[in-house]
């Protein structure tokens, strides 16, 4: 039932206004079913069924490419990641995952990295994969230890990398390494390499499990050698890229959490509504009704956050404060309304399957990837100080 008047919003254009519900339809016959212990193959056909239906066409930029648009539409990606969510954390994920992993050659790409790899994302027939964390340098880009040592024509890669989404399924992935002195630290020699998953030298270490189960795995390269061909924008400006690629999705997190959370309050007003309590229902206790009012005015304070950073990227505005502000306070406030709500559900809702303890897993690492609160605080007000001594530059 989760509501859906904020389409009336200012943010959207007559086309978002009819993606939301379309997809909506769509989510109702084809998603929210159990998923098999097989969680792979779960992934792999969330993808085929997302890129037959078109849905994947929003998650790369380029009609010539398969994409729906010549530029990503962030507001799209938004509104998609949020009904997906809604209704099934993998397919959320493996939509997001889909546009994240390719992210980078929808930005900086080469046509013929374009031809060769996006058309095959957006239809579902290729698994992308953003390689940019590592065992010691997660939050800490700078402290990168993967290197790629250049050579005539070729990239040779050495090192690992960690927490990868898609890892072990993933038919290419987009990583990051140093190809400056090896052991260095800092940002500026950092470039970006698109690497088949077939390729000699590329191995997956480990997988790794998780409490919301996806794909995840760490990749060690030993002289995984690539054609220079493969190298993503230019040398160097890597770091760079991954950055813009993260500024666009990362406003898509906080929509995912949205779609948690809205799903959280329908599973609470369903319970408030139907139980019986001190011979009343839930739903007419004055704690239930302040915990329930609380929890619809975080997600629509949230909802303005996301959508003003997604409809200022669509404007061609610089983002950074405003998609770290909506993902830190979507991702916080959803962990706050997910937990309201296994609180309303009482023994029910920590009962391993239930809607809400699939929630109360889902939601808790959209708090760390793509950037931990600590880190979007940090970005918020590095920005604010920005702007701030610019100011006093000015007067």
């Amino acid at each position: 039932m989760s509501d859906q008047q904020y389409l009336a919003w200012p943010f959207f254009e007559p086309r978002h206004r009819e993606l939301a519900p379309a997809l909506e339809r769509w989510a109702r016959e084809h998603l929210g079913g159990a998923h098999g212990a097989d969680v792979d193959a779960q992934c792999r056909e969330l993808v085929r069924h997302l890129g037959a239906a078109g849905w994947l066409r929003h998650a790369v930029a380029g009609r010539n490419w398969g994409g729906a648009a010549d530029l990503l539409d962030i507001r799209a990606l938004c509104l998609i990641r949020e009904t997906l969510a809604r209704h099934d954390g993998l397919a959320d994920f493996a939509f997001a995952m889909q546009g994240l992993g390719s992210g980078a050659i929808s930005l900086d790409g080469s046509a013929a990295q374009k031809q060769r790899y996006l058309p095959r994302v957006a239809a579902g027939e290729a698994i992308a994969a953003f390689a940019l964390s590592e065992p010691e340098a997660g939050s800490d880009v700078a402290a990168m230890g993967c290197h790629a040592r250049i050579e005539p024509g070729h990239a040779v890669l050495d090192g690992e990398k960690t927490w990868i989404s898609n890892g072990g399924i993933a038919d290419f992935y987009v990583v990051f390494a140093r190809t400056g002195e090896a052991g260095t630290r800092g940002t500026r020699d950092i470039s970006a390499f698109i690497v088949d998953a077939d390729m000699p030298g590329l191995q997956i270490a480990e997988r790794i499990d998780v409490i919301a189960p996806h794909p995840l795995a760490r990749l060690r390269f030993e002289g995984c050698r690539i054609p220079l061909s493969q190298c993503l924008g230019e040398p160097g400006q890597g770091f760079k890229l991954a950055m813009r690629t993260l500024d666009v999705f990362r406003t898509s997190v906080a929509a995912a959490a949205l779609g948690f959370a809205r799903r959280a309050l329908d599973e609470a007003l369903a319970r408030a509504r139907s139980r019986p309590m001190f011979g009343q229902m839930l739903a007419d206790l004055q704690l239930t009704q302040a915990k329930l009012a609380q929890m619809a005015t975080t997600i629509d304070s949230a909802a303005l956050l996301t959508y003003r950073a997604a409809w200022q990227r669509d404007q061609g505005q610089p983002v950074t404060r405003e998609a770290a502000m909506a993902k830190m306070v979507a991702t916080e406030g959803a962990q706050q309304v997910i937990d309201a709500a296994v609180q309303i559900w009482g023994g029910q809702g920590v009962v391993s399957g239930h809607p809400v303890e699939r929630l109360y897993r889902e939601i808790r690492a959209l708090r760390i990837y793509e950037g931990a609160t600590e880190v979007q605080q940090l970005i918020i007000a590095r920005e604010l100080l920005k702007e701030a001594a610019a100011g006093e530059g000015v007067s």
